[in-house]
């Protein structure tokens, strides 16, 4: 059975959740290694973590509050709170991938190497394990309901994944008498989340903008178009609200017809859109198409 847009929003809760455990349980297990090997990369790894709590939090309080119902100030529902969550979490990705340059940089620089404990890179090497796995499981969630800021936050997983990788390397380069190898990884991962938390930035700016894919948009129209009765498409707009999309559409019909047959018509957009595009608010204006014989008359009339 099909979940409605709030229950979905619901299933999303799950992951983000997921997310926030497995921070606690990651970073406590990080520091406390980290101290006792004495390695300063898996003790930053650690507090990394911490600070994606709040990450997974802001995504967690986006989607609580994108389940509340429309009221009188927010008539189309309050979904756009899934889109400033992701906005919150590049913000939040972007500080910690600036934290990893300046330090991999630092690293460049510091010709004092502290060789850690080997046992320090498997206990990185298990945590990015832990969280690809964690990364895998909301992807696919994401994906499942359509939603936005959970996706945000696998992507957040997913860096973090490779902070634990860059960690690991470090170490064992360490015991190999490669301590460059560390700030390498470190810049090489810094780069990564910096781009990504671009990313994610960017396409929540976007739909707060309300900015909107011209292909899809595009691929939007000819399905109208192809709609049995459509003579003409006259305008056509979307956004995106959420992780939904709203479109905004004028059809020009056959003069001829009544109104029940255009309402008919109106009513075959709106299922095709729903079950071709997965978008279940569209409003449909309906028009008489206009008479191109008589338009041509009256403008040579007119000069």
């Amino acid at each position: 059975m099909k979940l409605n847009q709030y229950e979905e929003i619901k299933q999303g809760e799950k992951g983000a959740w997921v997310s926030i455990g497995a921070y606690l349980a990651l970073s406590a297990l990080k520091l406390g290694a980290g101290y006792w090997f004495v390695s300063g990369a898996l003790v930053a790894d650690g507090f990394n973590n911490l600070t994606d709590i709040v990450a997974s939090a802001a995504v967690l309080i986006g989607l609580r509050i994108s389940q509340k119902p429309p009221d009188k100030d927010h008539p189309y529902g309050h979904f756009r709170a899934e889109t400033i969550a992701a906005l919150i979490a590049s913000f939040i990705m972007a500080t910690v991938g600036i934290q990893v340059l300046i330090g991999a940089v630092k690293s460049l620089f510091n010709s004092e190497h502290q060789i850690p404990n080997l046992n320090s890179a498997w206990v990185a090497l298990f945590a990015a394990v832990c969280m690809g796995g964690v990364y895998i499981y909301n992807r696919r969630l994401a994906l499942r309901i359509n939603n936005q800021a959970l996706l945000a936050a696998a992507k957040d997983n997913l860096s973090d994944a490779l902070v634990s990788i860059g960690a690991a390397i470090g170490i064992i380069g360490a015991q190999f008498g490669l301590p460059w190898l560390d700030p390498v990884a470190a810049l090489a991962v810094g780069v990564i989340i910096c781009k990504t938390a671009w990313e994610i930035f960017y396409s929540s700016t976007h739909a707060l903008t309300d900015g909107f894919d011209e292909n899809e948009l595009s691929s939007l129209r000819t399905t109208i178009a192809k709609t049995k009765g459509v003579k003409a498409i006259k305008d056509i707009k979307a956004r995106v609200h959420g992780s939904h999309v709203l479109v905004d559409v004028i059809v020009q019909v056959d003069p001829e017809l009544s109104l029940i047959e255009s309402h008919q018509i109106s009513d075959e957009i709106e299922h095709r859109m729903g079950r071709k595009h997965n978008i279940m608010s569209v409003h449909v204006h309906v028009e008489p198409q206009e008479d191109v014989e008589n338009s041509e008359i009256m403008s040579t009339e007119k000069h």
